[in-house]
């Protein structure tokens, strides 16, 4: 009882932090680059741009299925979680709660604005512009597969 309630508070506030991490400084990246804050060289850029689809512009202007899907998604990682309560170590809830923060991230920004708010540009290779919620999806499954990985190599 005691290992199930901690890896649900452990869940929650990690998935808290992250998003209002996430949250609050998208808020202040925006707010300053709209107000003519400039960094740009030849290797990186914050460039505000309003991304009406998914990574890669895929999905350009299908904010309801983006939305249902991020629903869907955030679902599933907190259900498969408390599913596995008993079992589950503390570094794969940590990067579930950074996965489902990115995805709630982005779901806030669709949802509130109808689009989400990128803003970091990698110039060094043509790459889309992205956000701190991009970051923490693509930290979140990569330390996942890797967690994934080293566990079946064992």
């Amino acid at each position: 009882m005691h290992r199930k309630l901690s890896s649900s508070i452990y869940l929650i506030v990690c998935f808290i932090f992250f998003l209002w991490v996430d949250l609050y400084f998208s808020a202040q990246m925006v707010r300053l680059l709209t107000h003519g804050m400039k960094v740009s060289t030849p290797i990186f850029a914050l460039t505000y741009v309003k991304n009406y689809g998914a990574a890669f512009n895929i999905l350009q202007n299908s904010r309801e299925i983006l939305i249902i899907l991020s629903v869907i998604a955030i679902t599933l990682l907190f259900g498969y979680v408390i599913r596995h309560l008993k079992s589950i170590s503390f570094k794969s809830i940590f990067f579930i709660a950074l996965l489902s923060a990115g995805i709630a991230g982005n779901l806030h920004e669709r949802i509130v604005y109808g689009y989400v708010r990128d803003f970091f540009e990698i110039r060094a290779f043509h790459f889309p512009v992205f956000n701190i919620s991009d970051i923490f999806i693509t930290i979140g499954v990569i330390a996942l597969i890797i967690l994934i990985l080293l566990k079946k190599s064992k």
